[in-house]
């Protein structure tokens, strides 16, 4: 029978790798975001930085262990095996939940799913127990359950979002007051004293705290217990003194040291929180089969009490987790990819905005502006003009190919994102308390971007509403972690070793799905190259970026024609499904090419200004093609799935040589565009007739159907949309080519005088 628990363990073990490398994937950005958004660091160095501070805060983790043997429930009140069975559903659950989230894009947060996952598990295995007990009812399940912890835990994560928000909003509004956005034209014995309150908040929280989870606290608790102010204080003195010292003679940065620990101590910290949840549970699985193996008492009746004391992590395995993730953090994809919501929803800049407004959100930056209003009459005009001129931010010449360099933000708020996340996290970890890392990292983020003014009238609505989207994810991952952990526990419990191997099969074929298709979909992401806005500054320039921009539409369109025509003649609604989520991303490039057409024209230089009138016309021109194969993709789409009759062969043969037709008129222009070729752009254009009139041909087919044959109404209603659609189509593909007939000459002399199109 042990050799089912050892099975038991080992799976587990592996459980745990997986959960480890699929966290910090998804969490490592969480703490190098400042970092990379103030651009002071490189992200090498950065990435050093944060690997030490992470190996460091894994050996520091210990205490943070004992959340998941006694944290949530009562051990005591448990037998051996149903702890297994526990801590089975809870690993399985956790993977299969940051898979999913991590599929649909959503944000999660690892604390709040282990310690949900924990409490479902417990709870459905009390239910079970009192369910064969006559002597228990639901009532007793507060028994069962460490309730007072368990609501301290919940609570403690609620609070700290509101906290980290408000304390960074606070600090960093302080901070601004005090600094505005010129730093370096401050006294050095103000920066020195901003550094040394900074370092110092640091290195106590970090270290003095930390310490109290290591094997050799004991041998230096004597010295550090009872003396913390005098510490505090010392470290202040010295920290201002030695940044005094060296920024009178030398021309260290304080901010970019501050930036750098506290990296360092941000990465410490949530190693420290988070290690809990990827082995905490697989550890105290070890520690429950230590203690049963070879008491001679069966599973069924040796009682978990021994949960309940506290048994210190072996630093081996500590370290082991912590070489795990600095791994994880080099080599993993997921992390080296800039993590764009908090840096875009934190910048000083305005940026293209990732989140679509809600009612919620209209409604609090509608109340937000009168509570201001309200108080811009209160506070007297002086106040009012100092608070203006220390937000005021600078202007920045820069070169116009140079632009998209400038930082997300400043090392003012950089410094106040690390060290006030930092602080937060420790202060939390130093009380056993477990706090989702992710959200106070972000709150913090999004606490000083409003103090800081960055959400101002233009982006308030997209950022209040991205923070409402992250904070809903946290109530979803609470949910779904609760539901679907209480849900495996019983079926393993039914099910024994049985449902075990097959939740385990269903794990790994689950993630090898997602494995294979996010290569999948790197591949063709790598195939297929994304419509993305370029720095354009001048005419030759634009009409180059712009014949790439055709060639790339124009071969996607053709392809998503094709698939529509051959899918809506088979009726294969899956592949229409694909095909519609294929044409809904080509509008949203496009989109977003025009969303950004502001910052193109700011870019140009003062020569090609003119230039814009152009790019103008080729994005509309391009609008107009993918709306017209948008509504085709949808409307068969709809079809389909509505079950509707099928077309009929007559008209599938009519498509069928229409799609012929304009696969090789659209090869045509892909080509030439492709390579910059636009003499054959007149042969082009005077093809066009026999397209249009096989089009129109069709059109006078299906009214001689209407009125001769039994037609169907919406077959009808389908097909005059499609042609009429195709027709649109090619009409926006030959002013296209009209557009650079007459303008053709531009490319070879930078001149933009002969435009002659109007907007």
């Amino acid at each position: 029978m042990g050799d089912i628990y050892i099975l038991m363990l080992v799976a587990l073990v592996v459980l745990a790798v997986i959960d480890l490398v699929v966290g910090v994937s998804n969490d490592a950005i969480n703490f190098l975001n400042s970092a990379i958004g103030s651009k002071v660091i490189s992200v090498r160095n950065i990435m050093i930085i944060a690997s030490l501070g992470i190996f460091l805060g894994a050996a520091t983790s210990s205490g943070m262990m004992e959340v998941a043997r006694k944290g949530i429930f009562m051990p005591s009140e448990f037998y051996f095996n149903e702890i297994m069975f526990i801590f089975l559903a809870v690993m399985i659950t956790d993977i299969l939940l940051l898979d999913t989230f991590n599929s649909l894009g959503m944000p999660t947060s690892t604390t709040v799913s282990i310690v949900f996952e924990l409490l479902g598990a417990a709870v459905a295995m009390a239910l079970i127990k009192i369910s064969l007990n006559d002597s228990e009812t639901v009532s007793d399940l507060a028994k069962y359950i460490n309730t007072a912890k368990a609501l301290q835990i919940i609570f403690g994560i609620l609070l700290s979002v509101v906290i980290a928000f408000s304390v960074g909003a606070f600090v960093q509004f302080i901070s601004r007051m005090v600094y505005s956005f010129q730093f370096e034209k401050k006294k050095k014995y103000v920066n020195a004293i901003f550094g040394g309150i900074a370092i110092t908040a640091i290195t106590y929280f970090i270290f003095m705290k930390g310490l109290k989870g290591t094997d050799f606290y004991k041998s230096l608790q004597g010295y550090l217990e009872g003396n913390e102010i005098y510490i505090m204080l010392g470290g202040f003195i010295v920290w201002t003194f030695l940044a005094y010292v060296l920024s009178m003679f030398t021309k260290f940065n304080i901010l970019k040291f501050i930036i750098g620990i506290g990296t360092f101590s941000l990465a410490l910290a949530f190693s420290g929180n988070d290690l809990v949840n990827f082995i905490g549970v697989p550890i105290a699985a070890l520690n429950s089969y230590q203690a049963w193996d070879g008491s001679g008492i069966a599973a069924t009746e040796f009682s978990m009490d021994v949960l309940s004391k506290k048994v210190p992590t072996q630093t081996v395995l500590l370290l082991i987790a912590g070489g795990i993730m600095v791994i994880t953090l080099w080599f993993s994809n997921k992390a080296k990819k800039v993590a764009a919501t908090e840096i875009n929803l934190s910048r000083q800049s305005d940026a293209t905005e990732r989140f679509s407004p809600n009612q919620l959100s209209r409604i609090v930056v509608r109340g937000t502006t009168s509570i201001s209003n309200v108080f811009d009459k209160i506070i007297p005009d002086s106040w009012l003009n100092r608070i203006e001129k220390q937000f005021k931010k600078p202007v920045i010449n820069l070169p116009q190919d140079k632009v998209h360099e400038l930082p997300a933000f400043d090392m003012i708020r950089a410094s106040v994102n690390l060290v006030v996340a930092g602080i937060l996290i420790s202060i939390a970890t130093s009380y056993k308390l477990p706090l989702s890392t992710t959200y106070v990292t972000f709150m913090v983020a999004m606490g000083t971007s409003l103090a800081d003014k960055a959400w101002g009238r233009e982006s308030a609505v997209y950022r209040v509403a991205g923070v409402f989207n992250v904070i809903g994810g946290w109530f979803l991952t609470a949910f779904s972690a609760f539901v679907v952990a209480a849900v495996f526990t019983y079926i393993i419990y039914l099910g024994g070793v049985v449902s075990i191997a097959v939740l385990l099969i269903v794990v790994l074929f689950i993630l090898g799905r997602s494995t294979l298709k996010h290569a999948k979909g790197a591949k063709e992401e790598k195939a297929q190259q994304k419509i993305a806005k370029a720095e354009l500054r001048t005419i030759n320039e634009v009409m180059k970026e712009s014949s790439e921009h055709i060639s790339e539409v124009t071969r996607r369109v053709n392809k998503l024609y094709g698939h529509v025509v051959t899918d809506l003649s088979a009726h294969n609604l899956d592949k229409l499904s694909k095909t519609e989520k294929h044409v809904k991303k080509l509008n949203n490039e496009i989109e977003e090419l025009r969303n950004d057409v502001f910052y193109f024209i700011k870019s140009l230089d003062e020569s090609s200004v003119k230039a814009s009138r152009f790019y103008i016309l080729v994005l509309g021109y391009l609008q107009d093609i993918a709306q017209s194969i948008d509504y085709i993709s949808s409307t068969s789409f709809t079809h389909v799935n509505n079950n509707h009759k099928n077309l009929k062969k007559s008209q599938i043969v009519d498509l069928n040589e229409i799609k012929v037709e304009l696969n090789i008129l659209l090869e045509r222009i892909g080509e030439d565009f492709s390579n910059n070729s636009f003499v054959n752009i007149q042969d082009i254009i005077d093809s066009k007739q026999a397209l249009f009139d096989h089009v129109s041909a069709s059109l006078d087919k299906q009214v001689t159907r209407i009125r001769t044959e039994d037609s169907s109404k919406r077959n009808t209603i389908l097909y005059f949309g499609i042609l009429l659609e195709t027709k649109d189509l090619i009409e926006a593909l030959m002013s296209l080519l009209q557009l650079y007939q007459e303008n053709r000459t531009l490319y070879k002399t930078g001149d933009i005088s002969p435009f002659k199109q109007n907007i």
